[in-house]
């Protein structure tokens, strides 16, 4: 019985002994590698954005264009605004809503709308669509809200991807492994408490010497 219990705990004691630092080299080896095949499997994405802004008509200001460029920020992914947009943008709504953010600057009356596709030409297009479909909407009330909203800077094909490369996704992992690996040297047993738990606990009695004491 003995010697079957040793022989079952030699493979936990040579896992104890391997040194820390090829643990962590094992693990930021292995978060490299992950890393990096995310990076290369996962297809680029591009992102392109065109800006439109809001000028102040007869009987308005500056300041009302800033509260109307607010609300138009805000209803640029509506599905009125979308509705019209993927006539032009050749894509259904739901790629729309799930591709197009707007964003509003609390210093100027300029609404940003950025189209994210896999196809660099395609998010082009589809943040045009949107500003172009959200410019039509707000100026058809202009004669109530005194405020126009004009393209200030039409979406150009972005020329380079704005997802993260292989290196970048590679290097992401090889911190997360190492800091993995880490974690696992800490929770993990000392040699030296084992060997006091160990000197602790006494050893089985040898028949012998209960033979002698009775």
């Amino acid at each position: 019985m003995t010697e079957n219990t040793s022989g079952a705990a030699r493979p936990f004691a040579r896992a104890r002994a391997v040194p820390p630092w090829s643990l962590l080299a094992a693990g930021v080896a292995a978060g490299a590698l992950l890393g990096g095949a995310y990076g290369v499997l996962t297809p680029p994405s591009y992102t392109a954005t065109s800006y439109v802004i809001a000028v102040p008509a007869d009987r308005s200001d500056t300041a009302t264009a800033q509260g109307f460029a607010q609300a138009y920020g805000r209803v640029a992914t509506q599905l009125a605004v979308l509705g019209d947009a993927q006539v032009w943008a050749g894509v259904p709504v739901n790629t729309l809503r799930e591709s197009v953010q707007a964003e509003t600057s609390p210093d100027a009356p300029m609404v940003a709308v950025s189209a994210t596709s896999p196809h660099a030409l395609q998010a082009a297009d589809m943040a045009n669509a949107v500003a172009r479909s959200l410019t039509q909407h707000a100026n058809d009330t202009k004669g109530d809200t005194h405020v126009e909203l004009l393209q200030f800077s039409r979406a150009l094909k972005p020329t380079a991807p704005t997802s993260a490369s292989s290196r970048v996704t590679g290097l992401v992992g090889a911190c997360a492994g190492g800091l993995l690996a880490g974690l696992v040297l800490l929770v993990r047993p000392r040699r030296h408490e084992e060997n006091a738990l160990q000197a602790s606990v006494p050893g089985p009695a040898v028949a012998a010497d209960v033979h002698g004491q009775l």
